[in-house]
């Protein structure tokens, strides 16, 4: 998601200074200025934002009067409520709530890079690269999935980059609490949904179903194609359903294929945890010294 520069209107200051909820620790944001649009997640579109104060921060804005958000404000509604509880420096922080007669506003944390589609969009990523951001993934999973929360649409269109390297987890639309296995509803984006998802099993699906979808997003940045790229939507969901992971290039080091397919295995039960997955070696490794570019 790069950043546009929208028209001299866009910045118009906006006073909202009802109905303004804000976490403790976050600063409170009542009037600020919209700026750049960022990108659009689930149930909105995010722009930047810009307080009295000096302080940046993202803003995802849904219409309250659009007859098509009124099955999506539930789910909202969930959004806030998740993300309100979460303190962790790998999940996107949030500011608080806000709303007039037409829009709710949701204030969150701003990451400045974008996300990590768009990153790898415009550098290749090196496996040292892409360790790092799996173990700050697998940081932020094992923290949800510890609190009995599912993200449930890990890809990394909703994974943002600091200018820092710091890796968040973002656009927790679908995110649901689960109680083990307890969830039955086919939710998330077809490439990256796990054979259970797909398949809307009678006994449900549970956190594995993001470690799937994990091993789809190492896939995904180290090859800088989607999972099974080479088909349709309906001819890759037919493909999981059968239990047929995404091809797997022999290209990619060693370690990378096995922490890959670890995550990929059909049966989730043989799925290894977030936890797990923090010890393997594809994720323990030193982040590498600069020496200079790397060919296109």
């Amino acid at each position: 998601m790069s950043s546009k520069s929208l028209s001299g209107d866009s910045y118009a200051l906006i006073l909202k200074p009802v109905h303004s909820v804000s976490p403790n620790g976050s600063p409170s944001i009542k009037s600020w200025q919209k700026g750049d649009f960022l990108g659009s997640g689930s149930f909105g579109t995010v722009y930047e934002g810009f307080t009295d104060d000096g302080f940046f921060f993202a803003v995802k804005e849904v219409s309250l009067i659009d007859p098509g958000n009124q099955q999506s404000l539930f789910q909202l509604e969930q959004e806030i409520s998740l993300l309100s509880r979460f303190r962790h420096r790998n999940i996107v922080r949030y500011h608080g709530t806000n709303k007039d007669e037409s829009k709710l506003y949701i204030f969150l944390e701003l990451v400045t890079k974008g996300s990590l589609a768009s990153v790898y969009r415009k550098y290749r990523l090196r496996d040292s690269h892409v360790s790092d951001y799996t173990r700050q993934i697998l940081s932020g999973l094992h923290y949800l999935h510890s609190r009995e929360v599912m993200h449930r649409d890990i890809k990394c269109a909703n994974i943002l980059v600091d200018a820092n390297g710091s890796v968040k987890l973002a656009d927790f639309g679908l995110a649901k609490a689960t109680q083990l296995n307890n969830i039955k509803s086919c939710k998330g984006t077809a490439f990256w949904m796990a054979p259970e998802v797909v398949n809307r099993k009678s006994n449900g699906y549970g956190t594995p179903a993001d470690i799937w979808s994990l091993g789809c997003t190492v896939l995904e940045m180290l090859t800088r194609q989607i999972p099974y790229s080479h088909l349709e939507g309906m001819q890759a969901l037919f493909r999981i359903g059968r239990g047929e992971p995404p091809p797997i290039p022999d290209t990619l080091s060693t370690e990378a294929q096995d922490f890959i397919k670890s995550c990929l295995r059909v049966n989730p039960n043989d799925r290894p945890t977030a936890a797990e997955l923090l010890e393997h070696p594809f994720v323990m490794k030193p982040p590498s010294n600069f020496s200079g570019p790397l060919a296109p």
